[in-house]
């Protein structure tokens, strides 16, 4: 078994070759429809297994196509990592699409959504507390 060190080296290393060959190495058309870029690589203990995220911008149907396209190249990305890093065995590749880019948006226009909505109600109640204090002032 592998130690966490050696894992997450492996794991930053699977990910940059990753990066490059799909800028460069990956021939299919349906990976080119939506920009791809590899979000996390997830190796196992012992080191037989990486899962690999991957954050894909496009629409619906681009993304569809863009991770058929990347199942159907596991092959071809599994070999080429074999010639490119150094292992006794070359992992097992799996590749899953990220979305929490997506949710992490979709939380942030969410609490932008609350603060302007709330200015109005936290104005009005800091208005009663401002003169619920200046009264207490005045009354001692």
């Amino acid at each position: 078994m592998a130690t966490n060190r050696r894992v997450s080296r492996v794991a930053e290393l699977i990910k940059r070759e990753v990066s490059q060959m799909l800028l460069h190495g990956i021939k299919d058309d349906r990976v080119g429809t939506g920009m791809v870029s590899v979000t996390d690589v997830d190796v196992s203990g012992d080191l037989q297994h990486a899962k690999i995220y991957v954050s894909i911008y496009g629409t619906e149907e681009a993304k569809a196509e863009t991770m058929a396209g990347l199942k159907s190249a596991t092959g071809y990305v599994r070999s080429e990592l074999g010639a490119r890093v150094r292992l006794r065995r070359t992992p097992e590749v799996i590749f899953i699409e990220d979305r929490s880019l997506e949710r992490g948006t979709r939380v942030l226009s969410l609490l932008n959504q609350l603060k302007y909505e709330r200015p109005s109600e936290n104005l009005s109640a800091e208005d009663d507390n401002n003169v619920d204090e200046d009264d207490d002032e005045f009354s001692e």
